[in-house]
């Protein structure tokens, strides 16, 4: 049995807003989950009924196999790390890191021997007598994930901790958390509305939309095999490009090219005659000039260079798309191009229920 289980859990508030549905999950332990979507998909109401912090109004949730849905926080062996820190400004690093072992009524000698621990693990051993206000965000951040795995807890729970973090500190947490996971193997339930940080940080990923799951898988699987629109396109920097046809005589018409859907479809093809579909391609997948697969036109609209790529903003007969290209092949902007998509790098979604074809 999974170490957590989370079985047809909903959320239903008194005024009979729906914000979680049917929710299922099995986590072992030691698993790093993240839950990933937009703002107001119910990913972080999920993680407080998790914590305890909400009550679940129907299903089940087990901690390795005995229900916990009326257990309350403390009685859950959870640790929690929020976006704002939530320190104790008038103590020192010292004191936040020692404070819930305090309350256990654990021996000073003890304590300060696991508090030198987890500053060493975390860089703080330099700030220990310093109060937050004299940390910088990744600092405090970092004092904040050491009171947490400080009480040696089988469960880590983070909503959203990087938020309030800059670009450099986001990067360097991302690891440093990463890190402390693989040290601690505690079971990690990681909240955020990032793709970034769900694809370089999880073992699996959930992605969810309007309180409902719509895949779980590993990076990899949701990158390369999205079971439908809204993860094709939440996945992936820049996103997926979409274009949307409809199939005549088994063939769709993407910009000033026909492609033959029996190609990616085969016998299901005729299934769609008549019908619209979405095309999809990742940026990345392109090989700019005529090759195999699809080749398409496209107008430059505007050029982003990032240093190690360029974004090109295209133009293909009124749909919008973005390439990603090597920086020394950036076109001009105004310019026509030619691009090829290789037949394996097509995606085909049924156009009424966006689902992959």
């Amino acid at each position: 049995m999974a170490y957590l289980s989370l079985k047809d859990i909903n959320k239903i508030y008194p005024n009979g807003f729906h914000a979680v549905h049917d929710f299922n999950l099995e986590i072992e332990k030691g698993e790093f989950i993240v839950f990933v979507g937009p703002s107001g998909c119910g990913k972080s109401t999920t993680l407080r009924m998790i914590a305890g912090l909400e009550d679940i109004s129907k299903g089940d949730f087990l901690i390795d196999g005995v229900r916990a849905n009326e257990k309350g926080p403390r009685d859950r062996g959870i640790a929690m790390v929020f976006q704002s820190y939530a320190l104790y400004p008038q103590m020192t690093v010292y004191d936040n890191l020692a404070f819930g072992l305090t309350l256990q009524g654990i021996d000073e000698d003890i304590i300060e021997k696991k508090v030198k621990n987890v500053a060493a693990v975390l860089g703080l051993t330099d700030y220990l007598d310093r109060l937050p206000k004299a940390l910088s965000g990744g600092q405090r951040q970092r004092v904040a994930v050491g009171r947490a795995i400080i009480r040696k807890v089988g469960i880590f729970l983070m909503d959203e901790p990087l938020s309030n973090l800059d670009a450099k500190q986001r990067v360097t947490m991302r690891s440093e958390i990463t890190d402390i996971h693989h040290k601690t193997g505690s079971t990690t339930i990681y909240v955020t509305h990032d793709q970034t940080e769900a694809m370089t940080m999880a073992d699996r990923i959930v992605v969810m939309k309007e309180g409902y799951i719509q895949q779980v898988g590993t990076p990899y699987e949701l990158y390369f095999n999205p079971v439908n629109v809204f993860v094709a396109g939440f996945i992936g920097e820049p996103p997926m490009n979409f274009v949307r046809t409809v199939v005549k005589k088994g063939k769709v018409k993407v910009g000033d090219n026909v492609l033959d859907i029996a190609v990616k479809l085969g016998d299901k093809a005729s299934l769609y005659e008549g019908k619209e579909i979405v095309f999809g391609f990742r940026p990345e997948a392109i090989v700019l000039g005529k090759g195999e697969g699809v080749s398409i036109k496209a107008s430059v609209e505007l050029t982003e260079l990032l240093g190690d790529n360029t974004n090109v903003y295209v133009d293909i007969q009124g749909e919008k798309s973005i390439l990603k290209v090597n920086p020394h092949d950036t076109p001009e902007m105004d310019s026509n191009i030619e691009f090829s998509i290789p037949y394996e790098s097509v995606y085909l979604f049924d156009g009424e229920t966006e689902r992959r074809i």
